[in-house]
């Protein structure tokens, strides 16, 4: 039989070691939150709520912030960033998130509304833009193309640097210029790669390069500044072959190997989670879905959770 006085002496012994049983637990949770990546959810899948509510919902599911779309048919519209980008960052913030990355159509410092995106960008705490695709010209030559194309970002680089954010170009499949690693890698060769980079799509060089997407990264490692997040798999859809979109691990990117390297080339930079799969809508940008923004927001959940599980045990 345990006495009064045991039981009290006890009690008290137990309670005294709570906070030092407590401590490595919380150590162990910062130091899983500090080694995590840096997720963005991309706002063209939250285009059916206001700039507040992305805020909200963002951090309610536990993203770090907004990778907020700023162009045609955006969340932001390039004629109105002076008055809709300072609102949509304010509230952002006000929805407990934060918006230090966008997405534009930016081609050129010669269009008075991309220099005003990026003035605007800058001066509102944005860190990184990323640009609209470059088409081939008609009447040139591809390594044509890409010289003038070359002059464009260079120019970005300068501007970029006059105002302390960066620019990065997205390696895109299909037939525009940067669905190869090289095509990219010319691109960038005489901007100021401290202000302009790529931001490395792994879906699109796995669709695009097969297996030699472990080429694209190792020559695009010096110029990556940010990584689009998203996964694929090849299937036949009425009896032809195309990239079918799909959530986190179930299709052929292979995340352990990809997040492996990241490791071992030192390499942590700022990531945007995109969901192309069938979202109701919002996998297009949408304003109007068709399913319950539930299930938009369960599949966030769910990517964003299986991200992070990747990148500790990889």
């Amino acid at each position: 039989m345990i006495t009064r006085r045991d039981f009290i002496i006890k009690t008290a012994c137990a309670a005294s070691l709570l906070p030092f049983s407590a401590f490595p637990y919380q150590a162990f949770k910062r130091r899983r939150i500090e080694e995590d990546l840096d997720i963005s959810i991309f706002s063209k899948h939250l285009q059916f709520l206001d700039y507040k509510t992305t805020g909200e919902m963002a951090a309610e599911m536990g993203f770090s912030g907004v990778d907020l779309t700023v162009r045609p048919k955006g969340h932001v519209l390039p004629e109105l960033v002076k008055t809709d980008l300072p609102k949509a960052v304010r509230e952002i913030k006000e929805g407990g998130s934060n918006c230090k990355m966008i997405t534009t159509s930016i081609e050129s410092v010669n269009n008075p509304l991309d220099v005003d995106i990026i003035k605007t960008a800058a001066k509102h705490g944005i860190k990184y833009y990323r640009t609209h695709w470059f088409k081939y010209l008609e009447g040139k030559t591809m390594s044509e193309s890409i010289n003038v194309y070359k002059q464009e970002i260079k120019n970005l680089s300068y501007l970029n640097k006059e105002n302390n954010i960066i620019g990065y170009y997205q390696n895109h499949a299909g037939t525009n210029i940067g669905a190869s690693f090289w095509e990219v890698k010319a691109l960038l060769e005489t901007a100021d790669f401290n202000y302009f980079g790529t931001q490395y799509d792994i879906r699109h060089a796995v669709a695009e390069g097969g297996h030699s997407w472990v080429n694209g990264l190792k020559l695009l490692r010096p110029y990556i500044k940010g990584i689009v997040l998203k996964d694929f798999k090849w299937g036949k859809i009425n009896g032809k072959w195309k990239a079918i979109n799909v959530p986190i691990g179930e299709g052929m990117v292979n995340f352990d190997a990809y997040f492996k390297l990241l490791k071992l080339y030192g390499l942590r930079p700022p990531v945007s989670l995109h969901l192309e799969y069938n979202l109701g809508g919002a996998e297009k940008g949408l304003s109007n879905i068709s399913v319950d923004k539930k299930v938009v927001f369960d599949a966030m959940r769910r990517d964003l959770s299986a991200l992070q599980e990747l990148w500790r045990n990889a």
